[in-house]
C-alpha cells in the first residue's frame, strides 16, 4: 500500500468501493471556517506558497517551534521564503502527526506535487507551486470551483462590515458564501477598554447609538438581522464553558453600564452578563431559524509571555479540562424550558468529554426535526484520523450517526479543502471494515446512503442555507 494513493487510508475493498462511489463524488458544504471574505470578493491571486499556506496556519506554527524554529520564521519578519524552508525543515519531524498527511494531500490536490516535502525539495516545490499559482484556477474563486464548494460559511464579528459579502453575492460566483455571526466580544465587560471600544464599532456597524443596555441588545438583533438578509443562517460561540449565571436584565444593565463606565466587571459579573447574553441570543437564532454553534473546551492564550509579545491567536492554545456536564445541561434546559432552543451543534476539544457531550444532546432532540441537536465533528487538536475515529464512534453508540451533519475545514487557509477528503476516507474505512467482518449489514444502498448523507445531505437538509443545485444533464 502506498503512501496517499488511491487506497490511502482505505484498508479493505469495501472501504475503498464506499469512498469512490458514494463520497468522492460528494459536494461540499463548508458550514464553519475562517476564510477572509475580502479574499474570496477580490478573487485572491496568492504571489507564493507562503501566502496560501503559511500565513495564518498555527498548527504549523506550534510544530516549527517543537522543532527548534525562531519565532521569526512562524509569525515574525523573515521573508517568506525563508519561512517556506523553514517549515519545509520540518515536515520530516511531523512524520505521525497529522500535518505530514495533510501537507502532502494538499500538496497532492491543489498542484499535482508528489515530492516529499524537504529541505532537498524545498526549493523545487517552492518554485513550481509558485508557478501554478499565477492561473486563475488556484485564484480563491477557482479553488472553491476546483473542489466544488457549493456553500461555504465564513466567522464574522457583528461589528464588522459586510461589504465583502455583499460583494460576493452581487458578483457570478457560483459558490454561496454566508457570513456567520460569533459576538464573542460581547462578553467582555471585565476590560471596559476593549469592551467599549467593540461596542462603539458594532454600533457604527448597526447604525445605532448605544449608551444602554437596551441600545446594545438592539444593535445586535439589528446585525443579526442583517446576516439574516444576506443569507446567513448559523451563529457562533468559542466558550471555555457555557455561561449559566442567569441573572434579570436589571442586573445585566448595571454591569453593563459600569462597564461603559469604565469599571471592570468581576468574574462573576461577568459571568451573570454573558449569561444573560447567551439567552438573547439563543432567542435570536430560534426565531429565525438558525443552528446555533457552540466550540467548548478549548484553552486559550496560555502563554501570557507570548500574548504580550505576539498578541492572541498565534498557536499558545491546548485542550482545557474544565467540567461541561451541567453548564451545557443547564443552558441547553433554559432556552428548552422558554421555548427557544434553536437547532444546535456542539464541538468538543478534550475526548474525555466526549460521551458527555453525545448523551447530552438526546436529552433535548424534537421530534419535529430530525438531529435538531448535533454532536459536532472532531475539531481542533481531534481533528485527525484518531480523533475523527472517535467522535464517529461517540456518536454511533449514543446517538444516530445516519443523521450527522459532517464535516468542515474550520481553517484560514484556502488550501485546507481536502480536509473533506481526509474525513470521508476515515469514514468510509470505518464502515467498509464493520461491513466486511460482519458488524453491519453488507447493504449497498442503506450504507452507501448514510455515507451520502453524512458527506453532504445531511448539511444541506438540516442547515437551511440556499445551496445551489448541479444543472440537469
Amino acid at each position: 500500500m502506498s503512501f496517499l494513493g488511491d487506497d490511502f487510508l482505505l484498508q479493505t475493498p469495501t472501504a475503498r468501493y464506499l469512498y469512490e462511489k458514494y463520497a468522492a463524488t460528494q459536494p461540499i458544504l463548508d458550514y464553519h471556517n475562517h476564510l477572509p471574505p475580502k479574499d474570496i470578493a477580490e478573487n485572491r491571486r496568492f504571489k507564493d506558497l507562503f501566502e496560501i499556506w503559511l500565513e495564518g496556519d498555527h498548527y504549523k506554527w506550534r510544530a516549527m517551534r517543537a522543532n527548534g524554529v525562531d519565532e521569526r520564521f512562524c509569525t515574525g519578519d523573515a521573508k517568506p521564503v525563508e519561512k517556506f524552508n523553514a517549515w519545509a525543515a520540518t515536515v520530516p519531524r511531523c512524520l505521525r502527526n497529522p500535518l505530514y498527511h495533510w501537507t502532502h494531500l494538499e500538496l497532492r490536490r491543489h498542484f499535482g506535487i508528489d515530492d516529499f516535502l524537504n529541505e532537498k525539495t524545498a526549493a523545487r516545490v517552492w518554485t513550481e507551486a509558485n508557478r501554478q499559482l499565477q492561473s486563475d484556477n488556484l485564484r480563491t474563486q477557482g479553488i472553491l470551483g476546483r473542489f466544488n464548494v457549493r456553500a461555504l460559511c465564513t466567522t464574522d464579528d457583528p461589528a464588522d462590515s459586510l461589504e465583502w459579502h455583499e460583494r460576493i453575492q452581487a458578483s457570478s460566483l457560483q459558490t454561496r458564501v454566508y457570513p456567520a455571526f460569533r459576538p464573542d466580544r460581547a462578553f467582555d465587560v471585565n476590560a471596559p477598554g476593549d469592551f467599549n471600544a467593540w461596542t462603539d464599532r458594532l454600533g457604527c456597524a448597526a447604525n445605532v447609538h448605544i449608551s444602554t443596555l437596551q441600545h446594545f441588545m438592539d444593535a445586535l438583533a439589528k446585525r443579526h438581522q442583517d446576516f439574516h438578509e444576506l443569507g446567513g443562517r448559523l451563529s457562533d460561540h468559542g466558550l471555555n464553558h457555557c455561561f449559566v449565571d442567569f441573572c434579570s436584565e436589571s442586573e445585566a444593565a448595571a454591569i453593563f453600564d459600569r462597564a461603559r463606565a469604565g469599571r471592570a466587571a468581576s468574574p462573576q459579573e461577568q459571568s451573570q452578563f454573558a449569561s444573560f447574553l447567551m439567552l438573547f441570543f439563543g432567542h435570536l437564532d430560534a426565531e429565525k431559524g438558525w443552528t446555533k454553534q457552540l466550540h467548548l473546551g478549548a484553552l486559550r492564550d496560555v502563554s501570557s509571555r507570548a500574548m504580550k509579545q505576539y498578541g492572541r491567536n498565534m498557536g499558545y492554545d491546548s485542550i482545557g479540562d474544565w467540567p461541561q456536564a451541567e453548564s451545557l445541561g443547564a443552558y441547553l434546559n433554559q432556552l428548552d424550558s422558554e421555548h427557544a432552543l434553536p437547532k444546535t451543534i456542539v464541538y468538543n476539544n478534550n475526548p474525555a468529554d466526549n460521551y458527555i457531550f453525545a448523551t447530552m444532546i438526546g436529552n433535548f432532540q424534537s421530534g419535529a426535526t430530525a438531529g435538531k441537536m448535533q454532536f459536532g465533528s472532531s475539531w481542533w487538536f481531534l481533528d485527525q484520523k484518531e480523533g475523527i475515529e472517535w467522535q464517529l464512534n461517540t456518536l454511533s453508540n449514543v446517538g444516530l450517526l445516519a443523521n450527522f451533519v459532517g464535516m468542515l475545514t474550520d481553517s484560514r487557509s484556502f488550501m485546507s479543502f481536502p480536509r473533506h477528503e481526509y474525513f470521508r476516507r476515515v469514514l468510509c474505512n470505518l464502515l467498509g471494515r464493520e461491513m466486511e467482518n460482519g458488524e453491519i449489514p453488507d447493504d449497498e444502498a442503506l450504507v452507501g446512503g448514510l455515507v451520502e448523507d453524512v458527506c453532504y445531505r445531511n448539511a444541506e437538509r438540516f442547515l437551511g442555507l440556499s445551496v445551489p443545485q448541479p444543472a440537469s444533464p
